[in-house]
């Protein structure tokens, strides 16, 4: 921190009594932020402008178990080096204890602020309130934390996972809105816990419930990657004769679901309907060649967001409590006309 005179600790003092700061919902992403408009860094850092070559910022990645998560990370560390800002970058593995230690080591580090993305929803309190103590603000990026004290983060970066849950419902019910017969689907989850599998479930379990026709018969967890979403669909064929839809929460599943649907003698995209959620090069690649029906956008490219809210929090300036990613949706041929200017 840097010294002031008299003058400008009076000025600090003052400033950081009068500005008020509140968070807002976390839960999932989809609630309203209502009431809760802005929320600030802590009051000794109001007004004190750091140069970004001052600025260190601690990041705890989940890990790298799918090409969104290598796109996430790579953003946010090319953004970072942008900026101009020193990073410390941790991988948890898959594993909570791992970000634990991670946003620890920060906290003695005296790091400027710690972002993070959760591994699972629940079990942030404790280390959450360390920071708090230190003064370092926390900025959650892609995943919410389930907790009742909203002070011990600053803001949520990411995007609204029930709501891609709802597109990929509605997309379906669309689909099959005039069927006179029942549509078996079967779910291929993300990590049990985690705010994308627990809300893309819930979004789309929504919508379809409109259509009694439209019933999910296996629902399992594929931990988000490839070789496990291949696991589970060799599983899932075995298991069930008659499969007519695949609802996979993130595109590496569905395309290790592919390789399994394609060894038992089936045409995903034909025999199998397939929607997933992601939209990276290697299922919008996919959907272009029929293999995947519909694809969800979730946006990995939060780095330069990140990077801004983390200058403003260190100069004590407003940030929302909830920003969302702007995102879309891809049919097939719609993927095949974006896929050439994909940046991830």
């Amino acid at each position: 921190m840097k010294r002031f005179g008299k003058m400008g600790a009076v000025l600090a003092l003052t400033l950081s009594m009068v500005m008020l700061g509140a968070c807002g919902n976390n839960n999932g992403g989809n609630q309203a932020n209502t009431g809760n408009q802005a929320t600030k860094a802590p009051a000794e850092n109001t007004g004190n402008t750091k140069e970004a070559k001052d600025i260190t910022l601690g990041f705890s990645q989940v890990g790298a178990e799918s090409g969104w998560r290598s796109a996430n990370t790579k953003s946010i560390q090319d953004s970072a080096k942008e900026a101009g800002y020193t990073l410390k970058f941790s991988d948890a593995q898959q594993k909570q204890e791992n970000q634990i230690k991670a946003i620890r080591s920060f906290i003695q580090q005296k790091v400027d602020v710690i972002a993070f993305s959760p591994v699972v929803e629940s079990g942030w309190d404790t280390v959450l309130k360390e920071a708090k103590d230190a003064g370092i603000p926390v900025v959650l990026t892609d995943r919410a934390v389930d907790s009742k004290d909203t002070s011990l983060y600053v803001t949520f970066l990411g995007s609204d996972f029930v709501e891609e849950g709802r597109k990929a419902g509605e997309w379906l019910s669309e689909k099959y809105k005039d069927t006179t017969e029942d549509i078996n689907i079967v779910e291929l989850q993300g990590t049990t816990g985690s705010a994308p599998a627990n809300d893309r479930m819930a979004g789309f379990a929504e919508v379809i419930a409109s259509n009694p026709h439209l019933k999910v018969i296996a629902s399992q967890t594929g931990d988000f990657t490839r070789a496990k979403g291949k696991e589970v669909m060799q599983a899932f064929l075995k298991a069930n004769k008659d499969i007519d839809v695949l609802y996979a929460h993130n595109d590496d599943m569905a395309l290790g679901a592919i390789q399994a649907i394609e060894a038992a003698g089936l045409k995903p995209g034909q025999d199998i309907t397939i929607i997933s959620v992601d939209a990276v090069k290697d299922g919008m690649q996919a959907a272009s060649e029929g293999k995947i029906n519909f694809i969800v956008e979730c946006n990995p490219m939060l780095g330069p967001q990140l990077m801004d809210i983390v200058q403003n929090v260190v100069d004590g300036k407003p940030v929302e409590a909830r920003i969302v990613t702007e995102e879309s949706t891809f049919t097939s041929e719609q993927a095949k006309e974006a896929l050439p200017s994909r940046p991830y």
